[in-house]
């Protein structure tokens, strides 16, 4: 059996199928225009999905590379702090050797070496209290301004460290601990320091016994600058997979998202000449009769 074919149907077979192309031929404008494939989740909601998905991601990634800068800047300025500190350790040890040469030199001289311990003493305390955009690098998460008061005593108490994460599942710690690295109090390196000039000045002859004391600060120092070392290079690597990362990402954003001009420009021109076709085909195919008037 034949089936049945009126005008009506043609009229709206065709419109549904004119309106079809017109709609893609729009479509296609629009990609032209924006150099976008989706211009809204309706689009295709499964790529939508996971452009979003990418994107999320990239936020994530531009968040932990972020945190890897600062990290990176705190590490720096501790190791910076440590490197100068062991060298103030050092002279302070040459001037103590030095000065234990008490049946060799004046009263004068001896305290002419005091003196530069002093002054060693004060660069140590400005290395201790570093800074980094305004916080302290070796008091934790205190908010006192400064690491070590005049006196030598460590103000960050037992806060805990500072972490930077640097990836969903790692964290690296940017501080030091100030109290592990140049004691506190009477227990400081500032407080032997202050002890060593005292002997240089007042009892000579008890010099040379500071130097296992400077021997096992200066060992103290450099192990915490192996410490934030290992720790850098943590940072590091961390960042050069960031850097990976990220380039990953965005090839993947711009598969999903971004339209190669030079395809869709050929599309449109072929999506503009089927719909100028069916146009014209349309036109020839379906004519007016007096039926339509009629009805």
């Amino acid at each position: 059996m034949i089936p049945r074919v009126t005008s009506q149907t043609q009229m709206r077979a065709a419109q549904a199928n004119l309106q079809a192309s017109a709609q893609r031929l729009a479509q296609l404008q629009e990609q032209s225009s924006s150099l976008k494939t989706i211009s809204r989740a309706s689009d295709d909601p499964a790529r939508a999905a996971n452009a979003l998905a990418v994107r999320a991601e990239q936020r994530a990634t531009a968040q932990y590379t972020r945190n890897a800068d600062n990290g990176n800047g705190w590490l720096t300025t501790l190791d910076t702090a440590l490197g100068a500190s062991t060298t103030i350790l050092n002279r302070v040890r040459d001037l103590t050797v030095q000065g234990a040469n008490a049946g060799t030199m004046s009263p004068a001289a001896r305290e002419a070496i005091a003196l530069q311990i002093d002054g060693l003493k004060q660069d140590l305390l400005s290395q201790a209290n570093a800074t980094h955009l305004g916080r302290t690098v070796f008091a934790g998460n205190s908010d006192t301004g400064v690491a070590f008061t005049d006196a030598g005593v460590h103000s960050g108490g037992s806060t805990p460290g500072v972490d930077r994460r640097v990836g969903a599942d790692s964290t690296v710690r940017v501080d030091a601990d100030g109290s592990a690295v140049f004691g506190s109090g009477p227990d400081s390196i500032f407080a032997l320091l202050a002890t060593v000039s005292d002997a240089l000045r007042n009892s000579p002859a008890t010099v040379s016994s500071h130097l296992g004391a400077i021997d096992t600060a200066l060992n103290r120092v450099i192990a915490a600058n192996s410490d934030v070392g290992a720790r850098q290079t943590r940072i590091e690597s961390a960042t050069a997979a960031l850097v990976t990362q990220k380039g990953t990402l965005e090839a993947q954003r711009v598969q999903l998202e971004d339209a190669d001009l030079a395809t869709v420009i050929l599309d449109l021109k072929l999506q503009e000449v089927a719909y100028q076709s069916a146009l014209a085909v349309t036109a020839r195919v379906i004519q007016p009769t007096l039926m339509d008037f009629l009805s």
